[in-house]
């Protein structure tokens, strides 16, 4: 059961990350069409957002996309809030544009295992954001000022608290992840073999 699960939601990344090459700058890294050029090369979009609305259809796939995470036991302890009210928005990150949405990834409880399961919901929503041209960022600076002053304004639901948040929106255009990403540390730095 737990391979079918995780076959599926392969099949499903997929699904969400290769219609996304085709909006890849051309001679870009991801442009060999290659998923795992795309995820290798996924950027955090900084101060390259623009103002411009994302469209229903692509939000609703970048949900999906978190929807179809993987979870420990397929609890699916997440709850997504959607903020598209700029006012409210601004209240979490106050340099967001116009058009832009935060994707508060809440839960129940905050033990390991629903962190961790949180943590994938959150990753799915940002790698498919990116798959579909927008750009996105993690933020979890916010999140106490999240669980203590906006709890009720955000209608999370009762007993949860927000564990992370999604930016996504329009970048400048030619923004891809040679020119927008942090400087990476080097595998042999982080990696080794036993």
């Amino acid at each position: 059961m737990k391979i079918r699960i995780l076959l599926v939601s392969v099949a499903l990344l997929a699904l969400c990350v290769i219609p996304g090459f085709a909006q890849q700058k051309a001679g870009s890294p991801a442009d060999s069409r290659n998923p795992a050029d795309f995820i290798v090369n996924h950027y955090a979009a900084r101060s390259q957002f623009v103002a411009g609305a994302i469209s229903r259809a692509d939000l609703d796939t970048i949900l999906q996309a978190g929807i179809n995470a993987p979870s420990a036991m397929n609890r699916q302890p997440w709850h997504f809030t959607v903020v598209q009210t700029q006012a409210l928005a601004k209240k979490m990150v106050n340099d967001i544009d116009e058009g832009s949405v935060l994707i508060i990834i809440s839960a129940a409880k905050s033990d390991n295992s629903i962190v961790l399961d949180c943590g994938l919901a959150t990753e799915s929503i940002y790698l498919a954001a990116q798959a579909l041209g927008y750009g996105s960022r993690i933020y979890t600076g916010p999140i106490n000022n999240i669980n203590k002053n906006l709890k009720a304004d955000l209608g999370l639901p009762r007993d949860y608290s927000a564990v992370a948040l999604v930016r996504i929106g329009k970048v400048k255009a030619g923004v891809d992840a040679v020119s927008a990403a942090s400087k990476r540390s080097k595998v042999e730095d982080k990696v080794n073999f036993k």
